[in-house]
């Protein structure tokens, strides 16, 4: 039997077009945070990819992307 571990966290990436600089970075981070409270998102602007950590919601991903004024181009 497998035991279920609590710790699990989703992690996936996506690709995101459009973000040029850290004021862009914080803008796409503030947007998924607010839409999805706890997520961590780390960006990285060179790739134009964020890593979202602790939601299974790809959908809510892409609008807050999309609310915050950037192009969501499907995961990485």
């Amino acid at each position: 039997m497998l035991a279920f571990n609590k710790e699990f966290q989703v992690t996936k990436t996506y690709s995101v077009l459009g973000m040029t600089c850290d004021g862009c970075a914080t803008a796409v981070t503030r947007a998924i945070q607010s839409s999805v409270p706890g997520a961590a998102v780390r960006v990285n602007l060179e790739a134009n990819h964020i890593t979202v950590e602790g939601i299974d919601d790809d959908h809510a991903v892409e609008q807050a992307i999309i609310d915050a004024g950037f192009e969501y181009a499907g995961p990485a």
